[in-house]
């Protein structure tokens, strides 16, 4: 058997260094970025659209681009396509959508309880953006750029990559890869569940328009919505007017953003129907989840250690849990 597990350990290897190197380069360039920005007198360091648009366009124009070439350097098998219906792909998007708020709330629990251990609470990197951005801007990162890329990198490029060697082996790789990504433990629950949902739904339809697409709406939804939403109702005069205790000022506020916390209200019960209609939806159709074995017969020990113990996925993988380590300790 040892002469087949080689060939399966060097795949992984290059495409783990791939995943790697493409890391690298995209750390690269927004460090090079971000170095170059601060030095511009018309750059304000504390404007976070500036310098959000400053540090991610390149990651999104060039490293991105760079790491998916790298990718490919690595031999891959296309998943064989199929059609979704609308109302197929409707039904997967409220199950992923509840999947991925009950996850959230998971990687909040836990966050929460390192914070009280550490005496701090955990820093929430992507909550103290999207509270200050600008609704367009986060519609061209967070809803069409991300969405398209990330999906591209790490459903279609990495299951083609891997589903050879059993959907199961696929979809992990593309929930560990993607959830590590993100860099923080905040995100690191959710994007991990998100990422083994929309890898099964590749490795079902072979079509990646489909996880864009929810991607898109899942970003909208946590993004744009909540960006418009939390300044309708005025979020920080609202929290202020609520610790001072007084209520005439509570009150006055509340009756001036009257409509806007009517539209948060209905957005809330959206979320709280679509969880439910989720959780619904997977009870139902959850015998119907299948994935096919690996096309080479590999016993299921030997195929793990060749596929996640090699030098490339463990420095990809390392890299990111420090990452995540480093945001812990902040």
């Amino acid at each position: 058997m040892e002469y087949e597990i080689k060939p399966i350990r060097r795949h992984f290897t290059k495409l783990g260094l791939m995943y790697f190197l493409g890391t690298l380069l995209i750390f690269g360039i927004q460090y090079a970025a971000a170095f170059l920005i601060i030095r511009l007198p018309f750059i304000r360091i504390y404007d976070t659209d500036a310098w959000l648009i400053s540090t991610m366009l390149p990651m999104y124009l060039i490293s991105m681009p760079l790491m998916m070439l790298l990718i490919r350097q690595v031999p891959a098998v296309p998943v064989e396509k199929h059609r979704m219906t609308f109302v197929q792909w409707l039904t997967a998007f409220f199950i992923c959508y509840a999947v991925m708020y009950l996850s959230n709330l998971i990687g909040l629990g836990v966050t929460f309880v390192i914070g009280i251990v550490k005496g701090s609470p955990v820093d929430n990197a992507l909550a103290d953006i999207v509270t200050d951005i600008n609704p367009w801007t986060a519609l061209f990162f967070m809803v069409l750029c991300a969405p398209i890329l990330e999906e591209l990198i790490f459903r279609k490029l990495l299951i083609d990559r891997t589903v050879r060697y059993g959907e199961k082996t696929a979809i992990l790789f593309s929930g560990i890869f993607f959830g590590l990504f993100h860099g923080n433990l905040n995100q690191f629950a959710y994007a991990f569940i998100l990422g083994v949902f929309w890898g099964f739904i590749y490795v079902k339809t072979g079509k990646i328009l489909y996880t864009i697409c929810m991607h898109m709406v899942v970003n909208f939804l946590g993004s744009v919505a909540s960006i418009f939403l939390l300044r309708a109702i005025d979020y920080e005069e609202l929290m202020y007017a609520s610790a001072s205790g007084d209520t005439a000022a509570l009150m006055n506020t509340v009756a001036e953003h009257l409509p806007g916390l009517m539209l948060f209200g209905l957005y809330g019960m959206a979320v709280l129907g679509f969880v439910i209609t989720g959780i619904v939806c997977l009870a139902v159709n959850y015998k119907k989840i299948k994935l096919l074995p690996a096309e080479i017969p590999v016993p299921t020990g030997k195929l793990f250690s060749a596929a996640f113990l090699n030098v490339g996925v463990i420095l990809f993988a390392l890299f990111w849990i420090i990452q995540i380590i480093l945001q812990l300790l902040q």
